[in-house]
């Protein structure tokens, strides 16, 4: 099973690396050209959005908009090993932690229509979320924030028990070619679904950061926290890092977190803590 990941890494490295067909970056045509070309102006949100390469960072979402009735698919890889586990001998030899077994995430994302987009994301741990989230507010030139509101809903066992309802909103700033950054304040209702003491707390309110900066050509540094404010409060806040590349329609990113978590309840209940780090990676690739 271990060999069948080294090919699986080893053949989106090389995916990312030598993309077969990339998608232009150039502006939309003119209005007039549209016309003459296609009979109506061109969809905005068809078109590659440098500073916002993908839907989401590590595992918070962006504002990127989903075209109307387009899909997107997204994996979220998380290898359980620490990567302070033995010493520096036992990492190389655990193939920097490939070996170890994983929490993977599968999602799917529909463009309901302009604006409007929701997702499908499932755990191997039979976690199932659905999340939908709504464009309120565009950046221009006369107003500085992007904002989207979101809700979502999640159920384990194959979303059949511990159910546990979010909503939020993400609000960002771009800068013209270079990147974003990102706070998402978000409440997670039934955070602590475990048999807890009565008088502990069962939401958890989150503020996520991130920011995403492009340092050459198509790659990117990212970072994003998720400090807990009120509520349910176990574990270490979730953060991540890392680096990533966008090859046409596709997006990989390679990450270092202190947690598994891809979900917002996952992220809600926070990581082991500060001193445990685990290898993971995002693969994820628009159909438009």
């Amino acid at each position: 099973m271990s060999s069948l990941k080294y090919v699986f890494a080893l053949s989106i490295v090389f995916a990312a690396a030598h993309p077969v067909a990339a998608q232009s970056e150039a502006p939309p045509p003119p209005p007039a050209a549209a016309s003459a070309t296609q009979g109506s102006q061109p969809d905005p949100d068809l078109q590659i959005v440098v500073e916002e390469p993908d839907f989401a960072l590590a595992a918070l979402p962006t504002t990127l908009r989903m075209p109307a009735r387009k899909f997107a698919f997204r994996l979220t890889h998380r290898f359980s090993r620490p990567i302070a586990e033995g010493d520096v001998g036992d990492f190389f030899a655990d193939f920097f932690g490939f070996d170890s077994s994983a929490q993977i995430g599968l999602e799917l994302r529909y463009g309901i229509r302009p604006g409007t987009q929701a997702t499908v994301h499932r755990t191997n741990e039979r976690t199932i979320q659905f999340l939908g989230q709504h464009a309120l507010l565009r950046q221009s030139e006369d107003r500085r924030l992007t904002v989207d509101a979101l809700g979502a809903i999640e159920g384990a066992d194959n979303f059949s028990e511990d159910f546990s309802g979010s909503i939020g909103a993400v609000l960002s700033h771009r800068f013209a070619d270079r990147g974003a950054i990102y706070a998402q304040p978000i409440v997670v209702f039934n955070s602590n679904f475990e048999t807890s003491p009565a008088d502990e707390d069962e939401y958890t309110m989150f503020i996520g950061v991130g920011a995403r900066w492009r340092i050459h050509g198509r790659v990117y540094l990212f970072a994003e926290l998720a400090p807990r404010v009120a509520g349910f409060d176990d574990g270490g806040d979730q953060m991540s890092f890392g680096i990533e590349k966008r090859a046409g329609g596709h997006v990989f990113q390679f990450n270092v977190s202190n947690g598994l978590g891809t979900t917002l309840r996952q992220v809600a209940r926070g990581g082991p803590g500060y001193d445990d780090w685990f290898v993971g990676f995002n693969l994820s690739r628009r159909f438009f």
